[in-house]
């Protein structure tokens, strides 16, 4: 094969030396911080052997989808699907994708038009930037969770946009880096007063944990505000997939306009019947016990942490993710690498994902990690940031 070019092979040899090149690694058998099987559904049996009965009961033997939605590959039972995932999410229509990088990409490259403005979150993860990116819209950010930053860019905006010009607010309900909220009280608030409509990632929001647009008392003003909600079936779920949730006018503009919904082959049946399954059994009386252990362990970890006075070192969160800050690419993966020698997989966000001196170790909390486990991961830890073997 053709060497790689020049230009390339410099980008390659800056990461590494910034010690910040990724590489893969193969599953490991440690205990888990790191993924984000919150509920630990992605090893449930179940939902595994249910997805396969179903298909068998119907008499669906079929490996692929064999085209895009719009050719050969939608279904009854994709349609099927996207009504309980639209009703468990109490939203009018779920149009659904192969992935929430695929949502993403799709919305905010055809829904945001030339004269329209979209103000966002600087944190919002790199699906949505892309997808802005892509699209024909103003962009402006706001500091993170700043939404006095917010209000006076919104004022900006108001004054100076065309009169048809269409704002558009993106934000996430739980940060995929910091584990912290915004106020969507507030948030909403700010997107009445300013007639702008709000676009809100809970791919890692967990209905029942993490209280997001499900608080009654915002119920009325989300009503008027909420535009677009984009949730995923890979993380807490366990499965894989994603789904854009709104009105039914916009489920159908998504099908004719988001290109990542349009020209892509469509999930496999197995896929689209664990959602299905998973989505049937995420209130059961099993699941919700998990709900309540995971709430558990995140109030049990944050306990930890302020005995051990490693406060200071974390980002407030009060979600599965607990974002533990390690300024240096190379001073946080040597912590990694201890904790991963002392039996724990918890994984380092090197700069460029996050900020240079932002660099973090993302600790992802699970139902089925136990009390011991949160007390020695967090002793441990606590010991290799007051060492002088891993000082910066």
């Amino acid at each position: 094969m053709a060497r790689l070019p020049k230009k390339l092979d410099q980008k390659l040899q800056e990461r590494i030396a910034s010690n910040a090149l990724r590489q893969l690694q193969t599953d490991s058998k440690k205990v888990d911080f790191a993924s984000n099987d919150y509920l630990g559904m992605a090893k449930d049996n179940m939902v595994f052997y249910e997805a396969h009965k179903l298909l068998t009961d119907r008499g669906i033997i079929q490996n692929g989808s064999t085209g895009s939605r719009l050719l050969s590959g939608n279904s009854s039972l994709y349609e099927e699907t996207e009504q309980y995932v639209a009703t468990y999410y109490k939203a009018d229509a779920a149009l659904i994708f192969n992935s929430g990088y695929d949502a993403n990409l799709g919305f905010f490259s055809s829904v945001p038009q030339r004269t329209d403005v979209v103000v966002f979150d600087e944190y919002i993860h790199a699906s949505m930037r892309d997808g802005i990116r892509m699209g024909t819209a103003r962009s402006l950010k706001f500091k993170h969770n700043k939404l006095n930053d917010l209000a006076n860019i919104l004022q900006r905006v108001r004054k100076d946009s065309e009169a048809e010009a269409q704002c558009y607010v993106v934000t996430e309900a739980v940060f995929s880096m910091d584990g912290d909220s915004p106020d969507l009280r507030r948030l909403m608030a700010l997107c009445k007063e300013y007639q702008c409509k709000l676009i809100l990632d809970e791919a890692h929001a967990i209905q029942g944990v993490n209280d997001t647009v499900y608080n009654e008392l915002i119920k009325e003003i989300t009503e008027q505000v909420l535009f677009a909600r984009i949730v995923t079936f890979g993380k807490a779920m366990g499965v894989q997939g994603s789904a854009i949730l709104g009105g039914n006018d916009l489920k159908t503009y998504l099908l004719n306009f988001a290109r990542s919904f349009i020209y892509t082959t469509a999930l496999p049946p197995m896929t689209v019947a664990s959602i299905l399954t998973v989505i049937r059994a995420i209130e059961s009386a099993e699941v919700k016990e998990r709900k309540k252990r995971l709430k558990e362990n995140i109030m049990i970890f944050s306990r930890e942490v302020q005995h051990l006075e490693l406060h200071n070192s974390f980002i407030p969160s009060t979600s599965s993710i607990q974002s533990c800050l390690v300024p240096g690419n190379t001073r946080v993966k040597k912590i990694a690498s201890y904790l991963r020698e002392e039996g724990f997989d918890v994984r380092p966000i090197l700069s460029p994902t996050v900020p240079e001196s932002e660099e973090r170790l993302r600790f992802c909390l699970h139902s089925y990690n136990t009390l011991n486990e949160i007390k020695e991961v967090l002793s441990i830890l606590a010991t290799a940031i007051k060492s002088e073997l891993y000082a910066r």
